[in-house]
């Protein structure tokens, strides 16, 4: 691969996309982005980054702004661990290094949310440290190249590769990173036939020679995700709907949410459910039904919508328009369908 480095960083100066956070070396920049895209593609990101720095134009806005604005921002993108990081990260930099980004991977790895994948990236593209930056994309052109049957799920697997092209990686560290992943995407791509007629690593590489590109990446399977059923309990009392905040642990810890009880339940078991908890309704019908899928969990939920005779009370119940729920509480993707649903009906 080393023989290739100049043909690799000539394509990226001839054929790399242009994107917004590309147009500087603003660490606060890249930093957002690369965050950003993580589970999630670039398409579906850039309205999320260009919205985000009107509202937090500077490391010192991340760090102050409230937790429910910055879940708004995020609202759509999932993994709000990633946002709560980011948070956490604004305020040491503040309060820490005046501000300031760290320019060394090791301060930057000390930093919560930034693993060996956003640290290598900051440090190449903003500081040309010659540092591996190591995704998917990276992962399948090494692969192929080298015909090797290493287990891409592994982290040492990531992290002998990222050893490797650290040995070779050229000044142009930033580039060469971001060329290597988008010859990932754009070229060596995981689903059909890869286009190594444009590659510049073709001359060299053994999965084009050799026609296996199809046995590479190696991966073990995985394992099954565990499956959690749920009923929500949509309450509507006079055109407002109450949502509620979901403790402060576990899975969108902090969030808001439709109330939710355990179980897919019937109707009769809802009603059931509503008398015990003295809860007073005119009607109640099903509603839709959805299937999310996180990380590590598969959640089947069905949903009711009940007409109240009056309000709930309950301090941790908040019953609003849904214009207001829609403008200034961030909803997790898999409430979203009620969210959708509820407006169709609320029209």
């Amino acid at each position: 691969m080393q023989e290739c480095i100049q043909d690799i960083l000539e394509w990226y100066q001839k054929n790399k996309k242009t994107l917004p956070w590309r147009q500087n070396c603003n660490p606060y920049h890249i930093w957002i982005s690369e965050v950003m895209l993580q589970q999630t593609r670039i398409e579906a990101v850039i309205d999320y980054y260009h919205r985000f720095l009107k509202k937090l134009p500077s490391i010192e806005d991340l760090a102050v702004v409230s937790d429910d604005d910055l879940f708004k921002l995020w609202e759509g993108l999932g993994y709000y661990n990633r946002a709560r990081n980011l948070k956490k990260t604004a305020q040491i930099i503040v309060n820490q290094y005046h501000g300031k980004f760290p320019c060394e991977y090791q301060e930057l790895l000390s930093l919560p949310g930034i693993g060996d994948y956003t640290a290598s990236a900051i440090a190449s593209i903003c500081f040309q440290q010659k540092k591996a930056t190591i995704d998917g994309n990276v992962l399948r052109v090494y692969t192929r190249f080298y015909n090797s049957n290493l287990d891409i799920g592994l982290l040492k697997t990531k992290r002998e590769i990222a050893g490797k092209i650290e040995k070779i990686i050229p000044n142009e560290s930033g580039d060469f990173n971001q060329a290597l992943m988008e010859i990932g995407e754009v070229l060596c791509i995981p689903n059909g036939t890869p286009h190594c007629e444009n590659c510049p690593l073709n001359c060299r590489c053994l999965a084009s020679k050799y026609k296996n590109y199809s046995l590479f990446p190696k991966k073990q399977e995985k394992r099954r995700k565990r499956v959690l059923e749920y009923t929500v309990l949509i309450f509507v009392f006079k055109n407002t709907y109450a949502i509620s905040k979901r403790e402060n642990k576990g899975l969108l810890h902090q969030l808001w949410q439709f109330p939710n009880i355990e179980g897919i339940r019937t109707k009769k078991q809802v009603e059931d459910y509503l008398k015990s908890m003295n809860i007073a309704y005119l009607k109640i019908k099903k509603f839709i039904t959805n299937t999310h899928i996180f990380t590590h969990q598969k959640w089947q939920m069905v949903s009711y919508y009940i007409e109240l005779e009056h309000p709930i009370k309950n301090n941790q119940l908040l019953f609003l328009s849904i214009n207001k729920i829609i403008k200034d509480y961030a909803i997790p993707t898999a409430f979203q369908p009620f969210l959708k649903r509820i407006v169709e009906v609320d029209k």
